[in-house]
């Protein structure tokens, strides 16, 4: 069993910033790619960055690509740096882990956290 504990949100002004952490327990999985997806109330899942299990590879939605930083510290930890954030990032945040990094953006994940929320004020 895997377990995924995510933590580092909060509330903060626009144009603050945040980091977010992510700990998995459980088997080892030390190849597997790690990543974020968001979802907002009433709206769809919406992914978020994903990193390879080297961290040689990453990916970002649009809408964050430029402001937001996924990084890894191990195997078992993933990190997103939020930086210069707006109100339309108001969301609860979940880690992931897939077997390939091109499976998070397609939400094909093999598990996820709680979430955390993130509250971003005008």
């Amino acid at each position: 069993q895997v377990q995924l504990v995510d933590s580092g949100g909060g509330l903060v002004q626009a144009g603050g910033s945040l980091r977010l952490s992510c700990a998995a327990s459980g088997r080892t999985f030390s190849r597997d790619a790690m990543g974020w997806f968001r979802q907002a109330p009433g709206k769809e899942r919406e992914f978020v960055a994903a990193i390879s299990w080297s961290g040689d590879n990453t990916v970002y939605a649009d809408s964050v690509r430029g402001r937001f930083t996924i990084s890894r510290g191990n195997a078992k930890t993933v990190y997103l740096q939020m930086n210069s954030l707006k109100p339309e990032d108001t969301a609860v945040y979940y880690c992931n882990t897939a077997r390939r990094i091109d499976n998070i953006p397609r939400h094909e994940y093999n598990y996820w956290g709680q979430g955390t929320q993130v509250t971003v004020s005008s």
